[in-house]
């Protein structure tokens, strides 16, 4: 078997050493309460999970909103422009202070709680914001860039309130009042 693909799946430090694959932990408030554990993929998307390593680490998603739910489909996340405060009226409509990330595309399916990066019409647009799926959506596949899965707390992922209509809008959101990274 190659170092390769012994190391897939694991971080790989400067000196050469492998670590697991960190995990991003949110603590959510609002109609839902409690903690998700997703499992970051860096064997499929690096580029995508060092920059959600970055703006965790940073505190940048602490506050931030799940400004786009739609029942059956997913639950949307991670404006720090936009997504914080009380004026939500532009969440979703932003980004970070970072470069857009290339995308990362793999035939990874999206099934229920598979963490994808939200993007514009452009594939090469996705900069901080993400989505956690509630079922399969095979039209997102190959289309989206898959950067985790839910590890644990699916159930708190299920009780995010639901936006309305199409575009999935929420009236007083629930939050991500806490997101650190677990190495």
């Amino acid at each position: 078997m190659s170092k390769v693909a012994l190391l897939a799946g694991a971080f790989v430090c400067a000196a050469g050493m492998a670590f697991a694959d960190p995990k991003l932990v949110i603590d959510v408030a609002g109609e839902a309460n409690g903690q998700v554990v997703i499992n970051l993929r860096p064997d499929l998307a690096p580029n995508h999970v060092e920059r959600v390593v970055t703006l965790a680490k940073e505190g940048a998603y602490d506050g931030v909103a799940f400004h786009r739910v739609i029942d059956g489909f997913m639950a949307q996340t991670g404006d720090v422009e936009f997504g914080k405060g009380s004026d939500l009226s532009r969440a979703g409509m932003g980004g970070s202070s970072l470069p857009d990330l290339k995308a990362e595309f793999t035939p990874t399916p999206y099934v229920r709680g598979v963490v994808g990066m939200a993007r514009s019409q452009n594939p090469d647009s996705a900069n901080s914001q993400f989505f956690i799926t509630f079922a399969s959506a095979p039209f997102l596949d190959g289309q989206y860039t898959v950067f985790g899965e839910v590890e644990s707390g699916m159930e708190v992922v299920d009780k995010i309130r639901r936006g309305a209509g199409q575009s999935g809008s929420v009236t007083n959101p629930d939050k991500m009042v806490k997101v650190t990274i677990q190495e």
